[in-house]
């Protein structure tokens, strides 16, 4: 009986020394976790205040692109099926079409295509897309700060997709181009531009991939793949490096 009470005494012991030991790291753990997730929370911050530091460096250069387009066309009765029988298509159609004249006849139709660029020189000349200004017999430019110009094409590649625009102002802020082989998979970068009709939209991503091809957009594809949104109006704005250089041109 004697040598039972003792045996309770030495457990008892224990139990309280494995407590005493255990009891700093029950302490410690808890805040070990808190210290990583305040770690944690403080890289975001500092990601998203270099997201915001180069899109504020960067946006200015970024403009706004209206392109008018006139295309000449002669509607005919399965355009408007619906349209007025006794009016001028239904004459066309029977009659006009029929003859040297009617045939020459054609309705002039006005477009206005949206999209982006991206000033690169401070003489005032524009990347964009071709698709985007091509055809375009107008266009007007508009900056970040409120400016707006009209701007002329300088040059355009159809087989690359790619075109040079120019206005003619001062004070103009630029992007400096970067070496797009140097992008590696994986970097983050960030699209700016003014997709559906949203002045100077940011969203950022990284690179996916590089070399893609064969969605015969254009003849010559080596597009840079990203998860950074990019919705219609983005077209020929930049894609920029964490470094505020261009690396590629959005296109879809």
């Amino acid at each position: 009986m004697r040598k039972f009470v003792q045996s309770r005494k030495n457990y008892g012991a224990k139990t309280v020394l494995l407590l005493a030991l255990l009891g700093p790291l029950l302490v410690v753990l808890p805040q070990g976790v808190l210290a990583q997730q305040q770690k944690n929370i403080a890289f975001l911050e500092r990601l998203g205040e270099t997201f915001a530091s180069v899109a504020e460096e960067a946006s200015p250069a970024v403009v706004g692109i209206k392109a008018e387009i006139k295309s000449s066309h002669r509607p005919s009765m399965e355009q408007r099926p619906f349209g007025d029988p006794f009016g001028d298509d239904f004459f066309d159609f029977f009659f006009r079409r029929r003859s040297p004249q009617g045939r020459q006849q054609q309705y002039r139709r006005q477009q206005t295509a949206q999209g982006s660029g991206f000033i690169i020189s401070k003489k005032g000349y524009i990347l964009t897309n071709n698709h985007l200004v091509g055809r375009a017999e107008e266009m007007s430019v508009e900056l970040l700060d409120g400016r707006s110009f009209e701007a002329e094409v300088v040059g355009t590649d159809p087989e690359s997709d790619v075109a040079v625009i120019k206005i003619d102002g001062t004070n103009l802020p630029m992007l400096e181009l970067a070496d797009s082989d140097d992008i590696e998979v994986g970097k983050w970068v960030l699209a700016i531009g003014n997709p559906l009709g949203l002045s100077h939209t940011v969203t950022a991503g990284i690179v996916s991939a590089k070399g893609r091809s064969g969605f015969q957009l254009a003849a010559y594809e080596d597009f840079i793949q990203t998860d950074a949104a990019i919705n219609f109006g983005n077209s020929g704005g930049p894609l920029i490096d964490m470094y505020g250089k261009a690396v590629g041109m959005n296109t879809a």
